[in-house]
């Protein structure tokens, strides 16, 4: 799959999208999520709220994107990566597992802000269905038949279950719910590490995608 590279426009609407995230992300480590206003994260990035709206429907969202930013494209350009050879189901597994646990110190810096603050973690934990239409396409195009629902089904499982993995990886201090350790701001890991959170959450999902991927074989 070939992706034409984007026009002037799209590229300043990129700029304008980075530059509205990383401003949040700042500001909200300055002063506090709570005390940061769509307005002031505005003026940081030198555009009007109203172009802010454009991009993001909240300061939550804008503040998680700093950390999300792109990773439904990097999971679905990681699945196109894999040789055909490699089972659908591993190379779903493998790209997820990849793009949510390679990160650098700054985005755990700022996750560990994020679950902190409870519209925080919803706003993350909301971005996972982002994964949805990107992951559609590449499993259509993998499979050989893109206008069944099948790759959308399976996208959308996929996300489904990334989000259950976080949601038990996710929990704030407190939850006498929550077995293991507790770290910095709040950071609970219930059962093991989030790579194991994520493999356990997909590994229902593989015989559906083996069953798809055998009905395209010769």
């Amino acid at each position: 799959m070939t992706t034409p590279p984007p026009g002037l426009r799209e590229r300043k609407k990129q700029a304008t999208r980075e530059a509205l995230r990383e401003a949040a992300l700042r500001l909200a480590v300055e002063r506090g999520p709570d005390q940061v206003r769509v307005e002031d994260i505005a003026e940081a990035a030198g555009v009007s709220p109203r172009t802010y709206n454009n991009y993001f429907a909240s300061r939550e969202q804008a503040i998680v994107s700093a950390v999300t930013a792109d990773r439904e494209a990097r999971i679905a350009a990681a699945v196109m990566a894999r040789p055909p050879g490699v089972r659908l189901a591993d190379a779903v597994t493998e790209a997820v597992v990849e793009q949510y646990t390679d990160t650098g110190e700054c985005e755990r810096e700022a996750l560990l802000l994020i679950t902190t603050r409870t519209a925080l973690r919803a706003a993350f934990l909301d971005t996972t269905a982002d994964i949805e239409p990107p992951l559609t396409k590449v499993i259509a195009e993998r499979l050989g038949d893109a206008g069944a629902p099948t790759a959308r089904v399976l996208a959308a499982s996929v996300a489904a279950a990334v989000r259950i993995a976080l949601e038990g990886w996710i929990r704030p201090t407190g939850n006498t719910g929550a077995v293991g350790s507790c770290g910095a701001a709040g950071l609970v890991v219930p059962s093991g590490s989030l790579p194991d959170q994520l493999r356990a959450a997909l590994a229902p999902l593989a015989p559906a995608l083996d069953a798809a991927e055998r009905r395209t074989q010769p």
